[in-house]
């Protein structure tokens, strides 16, 4: 094997440390998107054979409509249901029952999602490019394999963080009304107050005691 200069390792050594801090910021983006997602739904678990959320309170929120702009998948709970619970003060103010929003595709799916993924990708360009622009200097055969060789591992090592520029996105959901973030608002807007029976079957009743020994007063 021929002689190679400090650098030329140096070089290929620091190729490897740029791929490890783009694998590095993708996951903490990743996580940091988990976190949020968990605190945002709170208790609620989904399940993916139901396509549906169960709340602490073991009721279930179903396939509302999905909003083809930000390709999420909204659920809600019934009014119903959730103007009755005990516990509705603590999950939501809305008469029209919980809602949660999924995004139907993988990571990264959200517009933060893919920028962090963005800066993960411009560190690997940087991963691949330090050790090429060396190539283009006056090397010897040796040095030049050890270079292309480190180009080629890493070029190849951050393809999975390309991976989400060629992945199309998950199927139109069947059966679901498409309605955007914008409809969605001006429909609630635009329909009257919502008095729903469970709302006066027990807050109209005299001397009835909520979980914290207070009178249950009418839902404002």
């Amino acid at each position: 094997m021929g002689h190679v200069e400090v650098t030329v390792w140096l070089a290929v050594g620091y190729a490897l440390f740029l791929l490890a801090a783009a694998f590095g910021v993708d996951q903490m983006a990743r996580r940091a998107a988990a976190r949020a997602a968990a605190w945002h739904h709170g208790g609620f678990t989904y399940h993916a054979d139901h396509d549906a959320w169960q709340c602490p309170q073991d009721h279930w929120l179903w396939p509302q409509s999905f909003d083809p702009d930000n390709r999420v998948m909204r659920y809600r709970a019934s009014p119903t249901v959730c103007n009755a619970c005990p516990v509705k003060s603590t999950c939501t103010t809305s008469p029209h029952g919980r809602q949660i929003g999924r995004n139907v595709d993988p990571w990264p799916a959200s517009e933060a999602e893919r920028f962090h993924r963005g800066i993960a990708c411009a560190v690997a360009v940087l991963a691949v490019a330090w050790p090429l622009a060396m190539m283009l200097e006056h090397r010897t055969p040796t040095e030049l394999v050890v270079l292309g060789g480190a180009v080629v591992l890493v070029a190849l090592s951050s393809w999975p963080l390309w991976s989400h520029l060629r992945r199309s996105p998950a199927g139109f959901p069947v059966g679901v009304k498409v309605e955007t973030l914008d409809d969605t608002v001006a429909g609630r807007t635009a329909a009257p107050p919502i008095r729903y029976r469970s709302d006066r079957s027990t807050a109209d009743r005299p001397g009835e005691q909520t979980p914290t020994g207070r009178s249950r007063g009418r839902n404002r």
